[in-house]
């Protein structure tokens, strides 16, 4: 059911149905890296694009549109995918949906782009199987794969030969069902629905949740409340409730406070989103200066000392909608994504899920991009939710049928161009059904959703319920991180901005600001990534921090204090994100993202000068770690240098393992003690 005001509908959980381990185990190809020929191009049918995402092609034993064909019959046609994440393999699996036994040799590609062959056959030609799900195990090794190449000699195999996916797993368990029946459990919960009781609901219609990453604050839209701002008449206020305590599996929310103004108008208000620190929050509408809302836009609204600010117009360019009654809109929690339900002229059909995202100027965002149309129809698809893994949408769509006149479903997103998508699947009856159930909020744990339903309100109204979720049931692990960004000298805390980085390419993955009370940070970072982070302000020197979630497969929490050092002379700053190979000196490319920014400031300041200075720790001989600290620094000098950087402004000393700055009995701090640093020697 779509609102009239603004629907906002998050969802609680998501499965893969043909998948038999849990998702975080097991990945599908995202990308076309290189074919032998094909029959068709682009997303057309039997295109080697037809081999990306999740089995799909049904019913098996038959030539399907969504499996690609190769164009010739040769001996040794192939295709070569790309995996959204890298995984210490220990299967591999190619699914031939039609005419299996072509299949000759299968390898494995390493993050560094080297070939491992895991299966070979000497002998193709037909089996009496229509379809075959060919699985290949063997024991881990000491390389991640990021890539399969698949070849066939289709000649041996008369007709024609489709493969319909291609992915890894890291465990032995099979990936795929060989029937690929959908899994009778494939949506479920582990509880049934809990209301959030009278602190948080009211009789009038409490509606639109949006908890905050961390799960402790809870925003949600309260309907002709006499406390509303416009007082009984007041369509529509945004009221929040925070946790106050957690017993067992129970938790109590504090008494619901309206949000008061600027947020609330006399107008209907609703809170879209809340960024990963929830110090920003997207609001629907434009708030013009006279305190009338204009429907036609969104705007921003920040925390401050005192409260929170004016909102602000969202500027997008070449934003319109043709929808004058509805509209919705999400902020990702990286910051740099934005996801909104319109309905335009390019689009497929009545509202639209479309997405825009930061331009370079960090205030503005691209033209809206529809996302295609595995996800949009020709009705209403609304109520976009991404996920804090960044890839799992959730969405409402009124095109593809189910248990009432809109459904709930989620789809996966297979690459960064943001319009290839894994088929959408229906939640099913546990979510969906002719009652009004809808507008669900998870937040980055995955462990709890939030929803509004009209069961069992108080005084039968729409109320908001919490249901838990069983474990493979979530989206991709991803990790909170909190600290406070403090002034390294005073320890003061400083308002800042917080960026987040890939160490291996450099990308920046998001943006946030620190908490202007008192210098707290959040975010929340997807898994299968080496991060770096770092926090910035004017006339401060960063130190980097950095973390490594390539392999963590459930939601964690760290605590990371970042720390800013004052730009002037004498000032040290440790290059924390400098890496080397063991007991070696030559770097890492996941250091070159940490030295750009050192030459970025020393070309920036072109009369700045800087000491590089090197250290170890005690283990082995103190001579020998003399010289690999000297050498180390070095090589960060020759860097410098090789990017256009003067010799002259730059001076290098060794000290090995002579001045530690931590304990050397455990390798937790240990670890400390290996570091460059840099001295800032004249300004």
């Amino acid at each position: 059911m779509r609102h009239l005001k603004y629907s906002l509908a998050f969802i609680a959980a998501w499965a893969v149905g043909t998948a038999s381990v849990q998702a975080q185990h097991a990945v599908w190809a995202n990308k076309i890296v290189d074919v032998s020929s094909q029959k068709a191009e682009g997303k057309e049918a039997f295109s080697p694009e037809k081999v990306l995402g999740e089995p799909d092609a049904l019913p098996l034993g038959q030539i399907s549109n969504e499996a690609w064909i190769p164009k010739k019959e040769g001996s040794a046609e192939y295709i070569e995918v790309k995996f959204g994440r890298s995984l210490i393999a220990r299967q591999v699996t190619v699914i031939e949906n039609f005419n299996p036994g072509s299949v000759i040799k299968i390898e494995l590609i390493d993050t560094r782009g080297g070939k491992h062959q895991v299966y070979e056959n000497r002998n193709p030609g037909p089996i009496p199987e229509a379809f075959r799900t060919l699985t290949v195990t063997f024991a881990p090794s000491n390389y991640r794969t990021i890539g399969v190449g698949v070849t066939m000699n289709t000649k041996a195999v008369n007709g024609v030969n489709q493969i319909d996916a291609i992915g890894i797993a890291d465990v032995a368990e099979l990936m795929v069902k060989q029937e690929f029946k959908q899994d009778p459990k494939a949506v479920g919960i582990d509880s049934s629905m809990v209301s959030l009781g009278p602190k948080v609901n009211s009789k009038y219609v409490d509606t639109h949740p949006v908890i905050s990453p961390d799960g402790r604050t809870l925003f949600f839209a309260r309907q002709d409340h006499p406390q509303n701002t416009g007082g009984s008449n007041d369509a529509q206020d945004v009221w929040y409730s925070t946790l106050t305590k957690t017993t067992g599996d129970k938790k109590i929310w504090s008494e619901a406070k309206n949000i008061s103004s600027p947020i609330n108008t006399t107008g209907p208000n609703g809170l879209a989103s809340v960024s990963s620190d929830g110090n920003v929050a997207l609001l629907i509408n434009v708030y013009n200066p006279d305190g009338t809302l204009n429907p036609k836009g969104a705007s921003l609204t920040k925390r401050t000392k005192t409260g929170w600010t004016k909102p602000e117009k969202i500027d997008i360019e070449d934003f319109y909608n043709d929808d004058n009654e509805h509209v919705d809109y999400y902020l990702g929690t990286s910051g740099k994504v934005l996801l909104m339900a319109v309905d335009r002229k390019d689009g497929q059909g009545e509202q639209d899920i479309y997405v825009s995202f930061l331009k370079a100027d960090g205030k503005s965002w691209t033209r809206p991009l529809n996302v295609g149309p595995t996800i949009n129809t020709k009705k209403a698809e609304f109520a976009p939710f991404l996920a804090a893994d960044g890839k799992t949408l959730y969405f409402a769509s009124e095109g593809r049928g189910g248990y009432g006149k809109s459904d709930i479903f989620y789809s996966k997103r297979l690459d960064n161009s943001w319009t290839n998508w894994s088929t959408p699947r229906n939640m099913g009856p546990s979510i969906n059904s002719s009652d009004f159930d809808g507008y669900f909020t998870l937040s980055a744990a995955g462990d709890e959703a939030f929803l509004v339903s009209s069961r069992n309100g108080i005084d039968g109204s729409r109320d908001i319920f919490s249901i838990g979720l069983t474990p493979q049931f979530k989206p991709e692990a991803v990790t909170l991180v909190r600290g406070k960004v403090l002034d390294a000298a005073t320890q003061k805390p400083i308002s800042s901005v917080i960026h987040y980085e890939n160490l291996l390419t450099g990308e920046e993955l998001g943006v946030t600001e620190t908490n202007p009370v008192d210098g707290s940070y959040t975010i929340v970072l997807p898994s299968g990534v080496q991060y770096g982070y770092r926090a910035e302000a004017r006339d401060y020197l960063s130190e980097s921090a950095n973390l490594d979630v390539t392999d963590r497969e459930k939601y964690s929490e760290v605590t990371q204090d970042l720390f800013l050092v004052p730009f002037a002379v004498g000032q040290k700053i440790k290059l924390n994100n400098i890496f080397f190979a063991q007991s070696k000196y030559y770097l890492r490319e996941n250091s070159y993202p940490e030295l750009q920014r050192l030459i970025k400031i020393l070309k920036a300041y072109p009369t700045v000068e800087i000491k590089l200075e090197g250290h170890t720790d005690n283990q082995g001989d103190p001579a020998l770690n003399l010289k690999l600290s000297l050498d180390r620094v070095n090589e960060v000098r020759k860097y410098l240098i090789s990017k256009g950087i003067n010799g002259s402004r730059i001076t290098a000393q060794g000290y090995g393992d002579t001045q530690p700055i931590a304990s050397n009995e455990q390798e937790e701090s240990r670890k400390l003690n290996r570091r460059v640093e840099f001295t800032v020697t004249k300004k």
